[in-house]
């Protein structure tokens, strides 16, 4: 792992050196605030991702403190902004995780917020491992990186939250998200091709676009859509619209977004989404918004 040069994995491009590992009491500069080791919050079969992801089995699921995004209404704020909960570890340990869990029966290594720790993590995965790996971002990511994850990543999990710079910028610190956000899942979609199902219809490779509603953004939702049909054919990628959105973090502070969704504004939306043409994908039910789906970041396999 390269510890000494300036760090531009993600579209910050802090261009800091950033240190190896956490000293406690000392503040990390740079974004993410987070060292070049991984410090995890959870590892554990997850059984609350798209079914093809999760199965019968369980999606070995690994979360990462940290993040390069700042979405004030993030359901993860507990480790997304601070590293007081979690595990600092090895890379040895991160592949150690990796045969835990598979032997636990996961279908999948499901790496969630992985951006701050890609050099670990590429590190990690240096020799294959014998079930697909999951890439699962907030969509914030650089082409560069994407690329060097080259054979390595066999399953893109992106968050494309938003197409209007407007809201990226008030909800997530990010006013050129729209462009990375399309670049790079653009780049996952060369890198992996039409995704793949096995008999059980299993994810064995591909890409699947995800899309959370937000409260008063259905101009940003059906734009999204329009996207998403107008880049891909029938069978190239799947689509996740997503209902499970219920206000946590500094959702607070900005009453817009501070509800859950209507049913008016779902059904809306669904509604857009089958008249779109899209047809590979998955939708949610209402019971999805609900806290009581948010993993305990215990420690839990660390």
């Amino acid at each position: 792992m390269n510890t000494q040069s300036p760090c531009n994995d993600c579209p910050r491009h802090c261009n800091i050196i950033r240190p190896e590992t956490n000293a406690p009491g000392k503040a990390i500069s740079g974004y993410c605030h987070s060292p070049l080791q991984p410090i995890v919050a959870r590892a554990a079969l997850h059984y609350w991702e798209e079914p093809c992801i999760s199965g019968t089995k369980g999606s070995g699921t690994i979360f990462f403190t940290g993040c390069n995004l700042r979405c004030c209404f993030c359901q993860n704020a507990d480790i997304s902004r601070s590293d007081k909960q979690g595990k600092q570890i090895t890379i040895q340990r991160l592949r150690q995780i990796y045969k835990e869990l598979i032997a636990q029966g996961a279908h999948n290594i499901n790496l969630v917020t992985p951006t701050p720790y890609i050099r670990a993590i590429i590190e990690s995965l240096d020799s294959p491992i014998p079930i697909p790996v999951v890439y699962n971002c907030g969509g914030y990511e650089t082409v560069e990186t994407i690329t060097a994850l080259q054979g390595k990543i066999q399953i893109y999990l992106p968050d494309f939250k938003y197409i209007d710079a407007s809201l990226s910028s008030t909800y997530s610190m990010a006013s050129n998200y729209p462009e990375i956000a399309e670049k790079a899942i653009l780049q996952m979609y060369e890198q992996v091709g039409p995704y793949e199902l096995d008999a059980q219809g299993i994810l064995k490779k591909g890409l699947i676009i995800r899309h959370l509603i937000l409260p008063n953004c259905l101009d940003n939702t059906k734009r999204i859509i329009d996207w998403v049909a107008s880049h891909f054919k029938k069978g190239q990628v799947l689509f996740s619209l997503m209902r499970q959105y219920t206000p946590c973090g500094n959702a607070y502070k900005y009453p817009k977004i501070n509800r859950s969704l209507t049913d008016r504004e779902y059904n809306k939306a669904e509604q857009y989404l089958f008249d779109s043409g899209i047809e590979d994908g998955f939708v949610q039910e209402k019971a999805s918004a609900s806290k009581m789906f948010i993993p305990s970041f215990d420690g839990t396999g660390v």
